[in-house]
Order: structure tokens, then sequence, then C-alpha cells
């Protein structure tokens, strides 16, 4: 059971989290990158640097591996030179993403790695981008044949990524006439949200730019 109230969007959650003082340890801290092992790296990175957009940092063959760093140039000049844009661009640089490639995992079948939503080996959730146009986003992915596992528009409970697998064991059941079924306020918000795979199978999630959510006031 959740110990936030039913349909509530609190922004700061119930304020307790501590004091975050100047001095603190973990000043500096910043959340970097994430990483995604794939098993065909050219399929991979035509999904992400071809129909993503992203380009490549940095890449670094280390033996057993190889891996990939791309992010999103924010200059006009970076978009034009993208040599520049990987040599100036920080490693620090928020948004990253790593594509780790073992080599061989190639020669392996389909289905290698699990996406982090199929059960028993549930975790990873997804990914999220935010896109300037998200119907003509999704368009271009049906069309480069990618999956499109929830559509614009949708909210049902199905299109939530909790598997059966979970429900029967007691997990995100829905009881009709109670607070466990999903919010007005959240399929409100969710029908604006996109889910794609990627060809390692894991979650892409796409939100429109400038989706701003619940009013913070009205929350």
């Amino acid at each position: 059971m959740s110990r936030f109230p039913h349909g509530a969007s609190l922004y700061g959650g119930l304020n307790t989290d501590p004091p975050l003082p100047a001095d603190a340890p973990t000043i500096g801290f910043k959340l970097n990158h994430l990483c995604l092992r794939v098993r065909d790296l050219d399929k991979a990175l035509h999904f992400y640097i071809n129909l993503m957009g992203m380009r490549t940092i940095y890449v670094s063959n280390t033996g057993p591996m190889t891996v990939y760093f791309l992010g999103y140039p924010q200059t006009d000049r970076h978009r034009e030179h993208l040599d520049e844009f990987a040599k100036e661009t920080s490693m620090e640089t928020l948004g990253l993403l790593e594509l780790f490639h073992i080599h061989g995992a190639e020669n392996q079948p389909e289905g290698l790695y699990g996406s982090g939503n199929t059960p028993p080996y549930l975790g990873f959730c997804h990914l999220g981008f935010c896109v300037p146009d998200l119907p003509a986003t999704v368009e271009r992915l049906k069309a480069n044949g990618v999956t499109v596992v929830k559509d614009i528009g949708t909210a049902t409970r199905e299109s939530i990524p909790i598997s059966e697998w979970e429900n029967e064991r007691g997990m995100g059941v829905e009881v009709e006439g109670t607070e466990s079924v999903m919010h007005p306020m959240f399929k409100q918000i969710f029908a604006n949200f996109v889910y794609v795979q990627d060809p390692d199978g894991y979650y892409v999630e796409l939100l429109p730019q400038g989706f701003k959510g619940p009013d913070k006031d009205a929350a």
C-alpha cells in the first residue's frame, strides 16, 4: 500500500527529505548517465542515433567489450560540427546514454538480455525522452518498424508495465470501488505518454516537450 493520498500529485512528496546544507558531503553529485547492455550494436546505434537523434561523444574498445557514450548536441554549431561536439562535450554532461556491447553478444539469440519488464527478471522500467512533436515522432518510429507498446491516448490499466506475474502475487491489483484503481487524474496525464521498445526490448518512454503535468497549485 502507498503512504500517499490516492491520485494526489505531491511536489516534494510529503516534504520529509532531510535538509541539504551547503557543506553536505553529496554537494556536486549529479545523475550523469544510464548504461544498457546491447546484443546487436548496429541495431542499437541505428535506433538511438538514426531514429532518436543522439550523437556519438566517445567510444572505447576495451578488449572484452566496446562502450559507446551518446548525447544530444545543444547548439547549432555542435549540430553542424559533430566532431567539435564530441571533443567539447564533457563526460560529466548530464543525460548521457552508454551502450555496453560485450563482444560476441551479437552471436547470441535475440532476447539475450532482459528488459527489466519481463518476469521473473523485473527491475529496470524505462528510459524517458522528451520530444517536441510527439505524434510525428511516433509515426516516424512506426514507419521504421519500431514496436509501440503504448500509443498516444491510451491510458488503460493494461498499458501500465505491471505484469500478470506481479498481479498473481498480489502486487498492483485493482479492486473496483477502492483506491487501488487508476485515478482519473493519472489516466489523463498517462494518456500523453508513449512507450516504444528499442532493439533489445528496453522500454523507451516518450513525453511531449512542454508537458507540465498536474497544476502545482491545485496539487
